[in-house]
């Protein structure tokens, strides 16, 4: 008793060595708990946001199919009351920022329709940007949640502007009063913004969706149990293969020392299994989301209408007495199997998040400020990695992609083209594996975000894929012909931009007469149809041209003969050498045209001219 901690550890003749301090009944103190790591705390968030997001989207299925039976004003209300309820528990404060976004973006519509689109644009990414930054207005970094909240919303926002601006143009077109559709107001487009299903893990729906869902009279009556055990049947194979492969292939061992030291072949195998990983993720929750919108009826069309997902219907339902066939393709967020075993790069896009690459194709592809399409592709891809996030790795991976898109399709036009039927197999069959691979490199950016630890990561892997995509785009190029070389591939990536203006003539052509229905309906004849001067050398008959038919006087011809007649000239410049043979004189009353004049045919080296051609020709 009295001594202080520091001289309880000393002893006899010995130097001083650290003891735990004793209690006052002599004994030692027992050790406080060991304090937690940062990776240990980082891994029960992550899971306690796992759970959360499981119950969020297993819970709306039952809401769903009891709000599928009440009328429209309840199911508005109720569906809007859920989602801020669900946003409210767990963004907590930050749910301020959905708000302002959405008053925000309902001001532009109202007083700034003219524009709304591009001001709405400017303002929903301006604000993104603020949101992601906030660390360093010293500020409270947002969760998880409010983070995939405002991301959705984005998209949202952009759509209701976008939508808004035919209705704009319909109201200030003359004679047209009023609309066919009325503008959102600030409490449907807080309904729709605060609507729980897709809230937090998509998909993604038009302004114009939730309308129809609200406002379908017999929704009811529209299947929906069915559909939606259809569309889980895989979920728990998903769920399954999620947890286990997790479990075996942890995302920390590929930062230790003892998985740098591995060769390439482990470590290209390590990567592909943190893309399996990472796809059965995605694979459980959006398959899950989708059946929570299939509870509710939403995004429900006629098969005749042709839904799209994210568009909706594409034509409008044939009006027939059989009872209607219904799908829910409009929700439609993911398509494994065609993930899976894409044939391309560009096929797998296509098949993966399936609503945003719609809102990317129309909002974002459509609307960029380049012609070139490996110019909007890269634009697209740019965008889409500001929208994920400000991590780095997003737009390393994101940036990648036009590179093996335009590698993938020189060599569709230079080497595949070129092969059989079965070395056509061949190619698609190594093509799929290039493009799985493709994804489990650019999957490194999406799992470890720092662009530090995607760079080290590639290292270990030499960046084969930048190497070999580019190795593929140079043969491809070279192997291209160069008629295709400009716009190689089969099909582009995205929707093709609409055209540019047609630019006015650079010739004299538009001041020429329109043909006659005479030499319409008179068929010409092809070149090698065309009788040669040698054919006609003892007929007596005059020269003809290649392009026309006969020559008469010119005071029986009229205007458009004559303008055929200058077309004819213009086009025998080109003509290919005559016969060796001696071309007989011109009729005078017959014109000469170019193909008759002594300077273009040459004379034949085995007979001079005569000295009455000669003649003639001085005369001429």
């Amino acid at each position: 008793p009295g001594l202080s901690p520091r001289t309880v550890g000393r002893s006899r003749g010995s130097r001083w060595s650290p003891r735990r301090p004793l209690s006052r009944c002599g004994r030692s103190a027992p050790r406080p708990p060991p304090s937690p790591t940062p990776s240990k705390v980082s891994s029960a968030n992550m899971l306690f946001d796992e759970i959360t997001y499981v119950a969020i989207l297993v819970g709306s299925i039952p809401i769903g199919l009891c709000l599928k039976r009440t009328g429209s004003v309840t199911r508005e209300v109720g569906a809007s009351v859920i989602g801020f309820s669900i946003v409210a528990a767990t963004c907590g404060l930050h749910t301020i920022h959905s708000a302002v976004c959405i008053i925000v973006t309902w001001f532009i519509t109202r007083f700034c329709s003219r524009n709304c689109y591009n001001l709405t644009l400017a303002w929903m990414f301006l604000y993104l940007l603020f949101f992601r930054l906030l660390i360093l207005f010293e500020l409270a970094q947002p969760s998880p949640f409010t983070n995939a909240v405002q991301l959705l919303l984005t998209l949202k926002m952009v759509s209701v502007a976008a939508e808004m601006t035919p209705i704009v143009k319909e109201r200030e077109a003359p004679g047209v009063s009023p609309p066919h559709e009325a503008a959102p107001t600030l409490r449907t487009i807080l309904t729709y913004s605060y609507c729980y299903m897709g809230i937090i893990t998509g998909p993604f729906y038009r302004y114009h969706t939730y309308q129809d869902w609200l406002g379908e009279k017999d929704l009811a009556a529209i299947p929906s149990l069915g559909p939606l055990i259809h569309r889980l049947r895989w979920s728990p194979l998903y769920a399954a293969s999620f947890v286990g492969a997790s479990y075996f292939f942890p995302q920390s061992f590929a930062q230790s020392e003892e998985f740098a030291s591995a060769g390439f072949f482990y470590i290209l195998l390590y990567t592909a299994a943190i893309f399996f990983v990472f796809r059965m993720r995605f694979y459980t929750a959006w398959t899950v989301s989708e059946a929570s919108c299939m509870a509710a009826g939403l995004g429900a069309y006629p098969v005749s209408s042709r839904p799209k997902p994210g568009l909706g219907p594409s034509f409008k339902a044939e009006q027939t007495s059989e009872p209607k066939v219904y799908n829910y393709e409009t929700i439609r967020n993911i398509n494994p199997y065609k993930t899976d075993f894409c044939a391309s790069v560009k096929d797998g896009m296509r098949n993966w998040n399936m609503t945003v690459q719609w809102w990317l194709a129309n909002y974002v592809y459509r609307r960029a400020p380049f012609h070139t399409r490996m110019l909007r592709v890269g634009w697209t891809m740019l965008v889409s990695a500001f929208w994920h996030g400000v991590h780095p790795g997003y737009y390393l991976s994101f940036l990648t992609i036009p590179l093996c898109l335009a590698a993938e399709g020189v060599m569709e036009t230079g080497v595949r083209e070129r092969l059989g039927e079965w070395g056509q197999k061949v190619y698609d069959g190594l093509h799929w594996f290039w493009a799985l691979r493709a994804y489990d490199y650019m999957c490194v950016g999406f799992v470890f975000l720092g662009w530090r630890e995607t760079l080290m990561y590639w290292r270990h892997l030499y960046f084969y894929q930048h190497l070999l995509s580019f190795a593929l785009f140079v043969t491809g190029y070279l192997l291209s012909p160069p008629d295709r070389r400009s716009h190689p591939g089969p099909a582009p990536l995205l929707p093709p931009p609409p055209p540019p203006p047609a630019r006015p003539p650079d010739n004299m052509d538009f001041l020429r007469p329109p043909p006659s229905q005479h030499e319409l309906e008179q068929p010409s004849l092809p070149s090698s149809a065309t009788p040669s001067r040698a054919s006609t050398k003892g007929s007596g008959s005059p020269a003809r041209s290649r392009t026309s038919a006969s020559l008469s006087p010119p005071s029986s011809r009229s205007p458009s003969k004559i303008s055929s007649l200058f077309r004819s000239s213009k086009t025998s410049v080109a003509h290919t050498p005559p016969t060796p043979s001696s071309s007989p004189k011109p009729s005078r009353t017959s014109v000469p045209t170019i193909e008759t004049l002594p300077s273009e045919s040459p004379a034949s080296p085995a007979s001079p001219p005569s000295s009455s051609t000669s003649t003639s020709s001085k005369k001429k």
